[in-house]
């Protein structure tokens, strides 16, 4: 892939899981978030592709799928608001600075839109600088710091 190559972001199709999964694989690695209170599976891709397929996309550069983005919409009980949560955005390091990731952050932005969502939800770890960064660069205000605490229950011998 070159950086003339024409960057495609559509919705996901079923063709597209396997791809998804093993890039969501290469970019989410325990190595690299090492206290990932939600780890990266396949029951969570299928999941979201079957249930709420409009907020599955995915970048595609030369027939390749290079990045992807997969939200919901949470609604709250007695809130006239609902909620866009933007729970994964991956793109393959192999193609940094193509600005894929902006462009399917934008495209998740609309999509949230005609659905009438007001507000936009992420996460990330305190320590991960670039994707706080990348967030705030489009717009988020106020992170916070979560704790999340582990306890192991396995077994030792």
């Amino acid at each position: 892939m070159n950086m003339a190559s024409e960057v495609e972001i559509r919705t996901a199709t079923i063709d597209d899981l396997a791809a998804i999964f093993h890039l969501g694989e290469k970019v989410f690695t325990p190595k690299g978030f090492s206290n990932l209170y939600r780890t990266w599976d396949e029951y969570e891709v299928t999941h979201l592709f079957n249930s709420e397929t409009e907020y599955v996309l995915v970048a595609e550069v030369d027939g390749q799928v290079v990045g992807f983005a997969m939200g919901t919409i949470i609604e709250k009980a007695r809130s006239a608001w609902s909620y866009g949560h933007l729970l994964w955005l991956g793109v393959d390091p192999d193609v940094a600075r193509m600005s894929i990731g902006s462009l399917l952050f934008d495209r998740f932005r609309e999509v949230m839109e005609t659905q009438g969502i007001r507000m936009l939800l992420v996460d990330t770890q305190a320590d991960n600088a670039p994707a706080i960064t990348f967030f705030q660069r489009k717009g988020f205000e106020n992170p916070t710091d979560h704790v999340y605490m582990t306890l192991y229950l396995g077994k030792d011998g």
